[in-house]
């Protein structure tokens, strides 16, 4: 299989930290439930060598922004648990992680929430924890002796805010299907049965019909497996997308987008935190294929003899956000299939305009 060079390259022009400041004026989501995917968006193209198209491309979604919601309460370290899950304290929560990262280095303020909001990895169509896998993958890339700049600690803390205020768990889920436990992570995903009738409700509405998921990666508890085992299951819902993203061009992109950011999350979290995240991902992965099945997948075709970069900038120029993180989960995975799904992502999903 021929391996593809997506490179993280990072930003140095301070065009990253630019774009965020300036979107750290707007609220995390539109309308009461859409999702704002802008700094999601910024990040890739950034982290991708694209810094020098990231204020265009933020100019043509500027529309869809709105601003930043009012508050209401603050959070404290006393009443957190009542805002759980509120998304009317969205504000409030954000005021809370930003007084955190401010305080206290962001490692242990990532440490001490991780295991408190990784069980409402669900709510927001994932887009929450997505959110933190990209600010988080900033954080890490800054030079060891640095200090991390305020805009990308502040987007850590509006992710985590989002992700506080979005929290959603799917305790529902009592049944598995299934009696074996397979190592292929493909094979798992075949196997999740879809819901009945995934046209009609929302995202909540339809997670809330999900009962049932094989079992998968259930026994692991060694962090180096656990991690080893997340890497497989991006790898195998990206190539899925790639024969069955028109189930759903736009959803199904979280059923490789989520897991992705939990594995980017990873290197900054303690080690006895990375077996209970496989677990939560592979359960948000299986949710999202089981809500957006195709009725039949199309046949996988190659994607010739495009490069990484070239593949990117086709991302770009459709400038759809989803298409945009697909593409930069693709060259992550780092394949030839991958490749291709970020290719049918482009070709399936309407573009920015």
């Amino acid at each position: 299989m021929t391996e593809i060079t997506g490179d993280i390259t990072g930003d140095t022009t301070g065009t990253l930290d630019e774009a965020l400041e300036r979107l750290h004026s707007s609220g995390p989501e539109r309308l009461g439930h859409l999702t704002n995917h802008a700094p999601m968006a910024v990040e890739a193209l950034a982290s991708r060598g694209q810094a020098g198209a990231v204020h265009r491309w933020l100019d043509l979604y500027a529309p869809r922004l709105e601003e930043f919601p009012a508050g209401r309460e603050p959070v404290t370290a006393g009443n957190w648990r009542e805002a759980l899950g509120d998304p009317r304290r969205a504000a409030d929560w954000i005021a809370y992680f930003t007084r955190e990262v401010g305080e206290r280095p962001w490692r242990d303020v990532l440490a001490e929430w991780w295991p408190r909001l990784l069980p409402g990895m669900y709510g927001g169509s994932t887009h929450p924890v997505i959110r933190v896998g990209h600010a988080v993958r900033t954080l890490l890339a800054t030079a060891p002796d640095a200090v991390p700049t305020d805009p990308r600690r502040t987007e850590l803390a509006h992710g985590l805010g989002y992700w506080a205020a979005r929290h959603r768990t799917v305790g529902g889920i009592a049944v598995r299907q299934g009696p074996t436990d397979p190592t292929d992570p493909a094979a798992a995903l075949d196997a999740v049965v879809p819901i009945a009738n995934p046209s009609s409700g929302e995202f909540s509405e339809l997670l809330g019909r999900v009962t049932a998921l094989p079992v998968w990666a259930a026994s692991v508890t060694d962090p180096d497996e656990a991690r080893a085992r997340l890497a497989d299951l991006v790898r195998a819902a990206t190539h899925r997308y790639a024969t069955h993203g028109h189930g759903e061009e736009t959803m199904l992109v979280h059923a490789a987008t989520a897991p992705n950011a939990v594995l980017r999350t990873l290197p900054a979290l303690p080690r006895h935190l990375w077996a209970p995240s496989l677990a939560a991902s592979w359960t948000a992965s299986a949710a999202v294929t089981a809500m957006y099945a195709p009725d039949a997948p199309v046949d996988y075709k190659a994607p010739g003899t495009f490069t990484a970069e070239e593949v990117v900038e086709r991302a770009l120029a459709h400038g759809d956000e989803h298409v945009i993180k697909l593409t930069d989960t693709a060259l992550d995975v780092g394949d030839e299939r991958a490749l291709a799904a970020a290719l049918r992502a482009i070709e399936i999903s309407a573009p920015l305009v």
